[in-house]
């Protein structure tokens, strides 16, 4: 069976993905998982989602055990992090255009110091990830959540919940479009809280550093946790 690891996709015609050799592939099912430039995604998709600028390194050295999270005006409509690893750190910050007057990604030179960061884009979810014959997965469809920008479990998750529906519909005829309902039964209610602790981020990127530091204390330590851990904020809805 020929391998395609290093070929490159120039169009999608039908049931027939066309190379940049210009050699042609048909299949019955098309999935796109090339991130949010996906050329399926771009041909056919015109919804737009929430971008996310992100800028990380990682750094060799000592660190402490805890992991240390900045917000205001460090990364503005974001946050920064340090995640400590062995023998060294994980070190990133995001930021929203909406909320940074002006700044960009630039002032993640004075966060790293003399390091020099990757840049990449995290997209918010899109509301269908199949029509007819093509789907999309992972960061293609969005399956990142907004208010953490996590996307490796649930790429993986909407990974396996695409290939099980198409090996059904293969076999069986199963509607593709029970791979949107399948997801939305797994991680529907995640999502929606994800959103949700997104729209309390929001307005507190608004507010001014003294007053986001005020908010961090013991009493409303429950209520951040369940918002960055995407769960309902008073474990009632």
């Amino acid at each position: 069976m020929p391998s395609f690891t290093e070929a490159r996709v120039n169009d999608i015609d039908g049931h027939n993905i066309i190379l940049k050799n210009r050699e042609r592939i048909s299949s019955r099912v098309i999935v796109g998982c090339g991130g949010p430039h996906d050329p399926l995604r771009k041909k056919f998709w015109k919804e737009k989602s929430l971008n996310i600028a992100v800028n990380f390194v990682l750094m060799d050295g000592d660190f402490d055990d805890g992991v240390d999270l900045y917000f205001g005006s460090t990364a503005p409509g974001d946050y920064a992090w340090m995640i400590p690893k062995d023998g060294g750190a994980n070190i990133g910050i995001g930021i929203q255009t909406q909320f940074s007057r002006g700044k960009s990604l630039t002032m993640a030179d004075d966060f790293f110091d003399q390091f020099e960061g990757e840049v990449t884009s995290m997209s918010g979810s899109i509301s269908n990830f199949t029509k007819e014959h093509y789907l999309l997965v992972g960061d293609a469809a969005g399956m990142v959540l907004p208010s953490n920008g996590a996307g490796i479990t649930t790429a993986m998750i909407g990974g396996r919940i695409a290939g099980q529906v198409i090996a059904e519909h293969i076999r069986n005829g199963k509607s593709l479009g029970q791979y949107q309902v399948h997801w939305n039964k797994k991680m529907g209610k995640v999502m929606k809280y994800s959103k949700r602790g997104m729209s309390w981020g929001n307005l507190m990127f608004r507010s001014p550093d003294w007053l986001v530091n005020t908010g961090f204390n013991s009493m409303t330590k429950p209520l951040i946790w369940r918002a960055i851990t995407c769960r309902p904020m008073f474990g009632l809805f």
